[in-house]
């Protein structure tokens, strides 16, 4: 079936897509940047938004406080409490859902055509007049304290941590804080720091939001006015920064989990490159086809030749805003842990002091684009596209683009992109789960 959509849809993309964007109107509504998509799916429509709201807004400042401010959004606002709220939303088969990231605060709602009034009413509302009662916050402390210390055994995400804190310098917006840190920030936090931090960063200014289906384009304008209108303040994303440098020392960390029956392994490094910036897609093409999906060489030669894991992939993540990393991420059973491991480094070596072929550059562009005309192929994969499209600077345009740009990469671009800003030897190498302890 997968297959069957991903054929008809690269026969549209030299017709059909080459207007994909005309189908979007963008303009700025009560100081948002506001895009509405109409589709031909009858009477569904999704809501996807974003403004720099996100851990790294922190700062010097408390930790925890960032996830904290989004987590009391849906607890109630001035004129409605949180069961209030949610009857409105369950009357209608509506949903809405708050998300802190890295730099975001995201806003994701799903609803009927008819609804989307009381839909753009309600977030207007929780972000602008929540209600911010203390035995509301004091219950989101203990929630978000408890996810934290359920995550304490979780060796992926303490291999991500360590990694992530290895990779970027003090003052990258990329770099997280420890667990330890984050429970103690959590717990001394404040109700006067959260309203102060939404005082701050909640606001229209470099907000953006995608209301995409079966939408009209003026109407849905007139709502957000309404509900929106006299709305200010918010900052920008933290796009200057101690910007990551690629050539560092290799280094090895392990974090010690007890009785986990697989490590989890991450090898890689800071790219220092963002998402526009030059060799950043050829070097995505690049590292697609060393680990993306069961068609990379590291899911063929690790996984289904040696049988050493059940899964293997390279990225290149968190470069939308600000410069990001990349990596190898894999599982082995630890008594196939070093095997592994010298398995995925010959396919690296082998990968980054070669090259691609040509055979292989031509097959992977047309994976690459197949699975992107999948992902926009739903009314909420094609909101968030659009979205993220939209954090990394580009224009509604890119979505016919893109493919284009995927399908103008060389050959010569993606073995020179690899070379260029990716050194195997200076690589941080995580492990995480039933190892030793770390040397450093």
């Amino acid at each position: 079936m997968r297959q069957g959509l991903m054929i008809i849809m690269l026969m549209l993309s030299g017709s059909a897509l080459a207007s994909m964007a005309e189908h979007a109107q963008r303009a700025n509504t009560a100081g948002i940047d506001v895009i509405t998509y109409r589709t031909q799916v009858k009477d569904m429509v999704v809501i996807v938004a974003a403004l720099p709201a996100g851990d790294a807004m922190a700062e010097s400042g408390n930790a925890a406080v960032p996830t904290l401010s989004g987590m009391m959004l849906d607890r109630g606002t001035k004129l409605l409490d949180m069961f209030a709220i949610a009857d409105k939303l369950d009357s209608v088969g509506a949903e809405v859902a708050f998300e802190v990231g890295t730099q975001s605060l995201h806003i994701k709602a799903k609803c009927l055509k008819k609804d989307l009034p009381l839909v753009i009413g309600l977030i207007a509302s929780e972000l602008r007049t929540p209600a911010l009662l203390p035995a509301e916050f004091a219950k989101a402390k203990q929630q978000f304290i408890g996810g934290l210390q359920a995550s304490a055994q979780n060796s992926g995400a303490r291999a991500r941590e360590a990694f992530e804190r290895n990779i970027y310098p003090d003052g990258h917006p990329n770099r997280p804080h420890t667990l330890a840190e984050f429970v103690a920030a959590a717990k001394s936090a404040t109700l006067d720091e959260v309203k102060a931090f939404q005082a701050k960063y909640y606001g229209p200014a470099h907000m953006a939001m995608v209301v995409a289906g079966d939408v009209s384009d003026a109407d849905t304008r007139a709502e957000i006015a309404k509900a929106f209108s006299g709305w200010s303040g918010g900052q920008d994303f933290i796009r200057s920064s101690a910007k990551s440098s690629a050539a560092s020392a290799a280094r090895e960390v392990t974090v010690p989990l007890a009785d986990k029956p697989s490590v989890t392994v991450i090898l890689g490094q800071a790219t220092g490159l963002r998402y526009r910036d030059p060799d950043a897609l050829a070097l995505r093409v690049g590292t697609a086809i060393l680990g993306r999906g069961f068609t990379g060489r590291l899911m063929a030669a690790v996984r289904d030749r040696e049988g050493l894991t059940y899964g293997i992939n390279a990225v290149v993540a968190d470069d939308s805003i600000s410069d990001g990393a990349w990596d190898v991420s894999a599982s082995f059973a630890p008594a196939l842990l070093q095997k592994g491991i010298a398995s995925t480094r010959r396919e690296l070596d082998r990968w980054w002091k070669d090259g691609v072929t040509a055979q292989e550059l031509a097959v992977r562009k047309q994976g690459i684009i197949g699975d992107y005309l999948v992902g926009l192929s739903t009314t909420g994969g094609l909101a968030d596209q659009v979205l993220i499209n939209v954090q990394r600077g580009y224009d509604v345009s890119w979505l016919d683009e893109y493919s284009q740009a995927v399908n103008a990469v060389t050959l010569a671009q993606v073995n020179a992109a690899i070379k260029a800003h990716l050194n195997p030897e200076s690589m941080v190498l995580v492990e995480a789960g039933s190892v030793g302890p770390s040397p450093h």
